[in-house]
């Protein structure tokens, strides 16, 4: 069942088993707020046994460029292209929410981001491999993130 983000009323619909799903609602609907305002995109997901696709293509990219692997179950994930831009999202239980952002006419704007939701430690397969900057977000509080560009065709 597809699920419209609202970003003005925050909800854990689809997010309740997550040990930080108030946090990792807010930052659900902080994308969310992003995509209206730059795109006007209505940013909606899916459960991800519904959004296979998407969160294959997500871990795909993870595994064939850095070797990584998530330990976290996905609860949610959604795909869609603005512009030129084509997006994926991967929401998890832990509170991580992965990225995918892959520009279809220009191989160097690619990347695969990572924000953690506050509350929730930094999982060990990105711990030693990425240093993760802070933000300050109205709906999600204290957003850590991080990212690496994507050198391969996908």
């Amino acid at each position: 069942m597809t699920y419209t983000v609202d970003f003005e009323t925050v909800s854990t619909v689809g997010l309740e088993s997550s040990p930080v799903a108030d946090a990792l609602a807010g930052l659900r609907a902080n994308e969310a707020r992003y995509f209206r305002n730059k795109y006007d995109h209505v940013f909606t997901v899916e459960p991800a046994g519904e959004a296979r696709e998407a969160v294959d293509w997500v871990h795909r990219i993870l595994k064939e460029e850095r070797d990584i692997v998530i330990a976290s179950r996905p609860l949610e994930a959604t795909a869609f292209q603005v512009e030129n831009i084509r997006m994926a999202y991967v929401f998890y239980e832990s509170g991580l929410s992965i990225n995918v952002m892959y520009t279809v006419d220009d191989a160097k704007k690619r990347a695969v981001g990572f924000k953690l939701s506050e509350g929730m430690e930094v999982p060990e397969e990105l711990a030693s491999r990425f240093k993760f900057a802070r933000q300050k977000s109205k709906l999600a509080g204290t957003i850590r993130g991080s990212f690496f560009v994507v050198k391969n065709e996908y």
